[in-house]
Parts: C-alpha cells; sequence; structure tokens
C-alpha cells in the first residue's frame, strides 16, 4: 500500500498575477534607477533667458553631468548650472542659472573696455558672438565695460553669461561659491537640429 506524499512546496502563482507582479517590480526598479540617475549623475535642465546666446538659446534643453566635478577640478570655459540663492523680506529663494567659468580660485581678474583680462593676459573667447563684438558703444556690447582688478577667493569661481550685455553674473553678485555647483553642461539634447556638445 502506498503512503501519501505531502509536498511542501507552495502552490504556483496564478501565471497573471505572476506577470503583474514581475511588471510591477520592473517599473519599481526603472523609476528607481532613473531617479538615482537624476539625483546624482544626470539632469536635463530647460534655458530661460538671452544670457548665454548664441551658444545657447531660450528653447534649449542641455544635458548637465553631476559627476564631472568629483572626477576632475573645474575648468575655465566650462558651462555649469549652479544654485542661485538669494533672500528678500526674510524669504529664501532658489533659482538654477547656467553661466561659463571665466576666472578661477586664485586667478585674477579685470575688464577693460569689454575685454576679459585673466592673470594679466587678455582671454580668447571664441564662443562669443561676432556681430555683438562689432558693436562700437561698449555698454551696448558688454553692459560692465570696465571692472577694477580682483583676486578670486579660494573655493569660488568668477562666471559669466556669453552674452555679455544681457547677462546678470559674477560682474554683479560676485564670484560664487564651488559648493553651489550642481554640474556641468556639456550637451544641448533639444531641439533635435541643434542636437551638439558644449
Amino acid at each position: 500500500m502506498t503512503e501519501p506524499t505531502i509536498s511542501t512546496d507552495a502552490p504556483e502563482s496564478h501565471p497573471v498575477t505572476k506577470a503583474l507582479r514581475d511588471w510591477f517590480l520592473v517599473v519599481v526598479l526603472a523609476l528607481g534607477a532613473a531617479l538615482l540617475v537624476r539625483v546624482y549623475v544626470l539632469q536635463q535642465f530647460y534655458i530661460s533667458g538671452p544670457s548665454m546666446e548664441t551658444t545657447l538659446f531660450g528653447n534649449n534643453r542641455v544635458l548637465v553631468n553631476k559627476l564631472s566635478y568629483r572626477l576632475h577640478d573645474i575648468r575655465r570655459g566650462d558651462v555649469v548650472v549652479f544654485d542661485r540663492v538669494t533672500t528678500s523680506d526674510g524669504s529664501v529663494s532658489h533659482d538654477d542659472l547656467i553661466k561659463r567659468v571665466i576666472a578661477l580660485p586664485g586667478d585674477t581678474i579685470e575688464i577693460k573696455n569689454c575685454a576679459v583680462i585673466i592673470n594679466s593676459k587678455p582671454t580668447v573667447e571664441p564662443y562669443l558672438d561676432k556681430d555683438v563684438l562689432d558693436i562700437t558703444d561698449p555698454v551696448n556690447r558688454c553692459r560692465v565695460a570696465n571692472m577694477p582688478v580682483q583676486t578670486v577667493a579660494a573655493k569660488k569661481i568668477f562666471v559669466m553669461g556669453d552674452n555679455r550685455s544681457e547677462s546678470f553674473d559674477s560682474r554683479s553678485f560676485g564670484p560664487i561659491s564651488e559648493s553651489l555647483i550642481v554640474g556641468r553642461a556639456f550637451a544641448i539634447v533639444w531641439p533635435f537640429h541643434k542636437i551638439s556638445t558644449l
């Protein structure tokens, strides 16, 4: 006479339930990975305003590498996104601004008739709009035609927009702390016909 056997295995889930559970797990993992990438690695930013024309325009979207400056130092000429903190009537607001790094910690910087001079040498700036450079009136050409020499403090950088006549930048609010930098903008990803590296 054969003895009855008892199985300790749980009964198999219904195939539809198993498929739904698997899909749910995939979606959760994908969303988690996307969130981690956005927070720690890459983030897309929308450009608003004319301060970086003609490098970037108001409808552009750029990709920002948040890991860049964990791997290497900030470089002169980099395009960076940073957190601009302002206080008004006791309330604190945060804005993401995008500008170009012009001077690094320890550099001296001055402006003479719109020409930017770093460490006593005129800076070559091929990213500036040639048509704007032809404007004869220095105020219309660059807004701040002259600025006395100053030394950029440790752990700070001096940033400026490529559209000097329309940019609110370190010429107005001074050098910014390196700790405020979100990351380095390295590519235009929208619109499609403008896709390129920076």
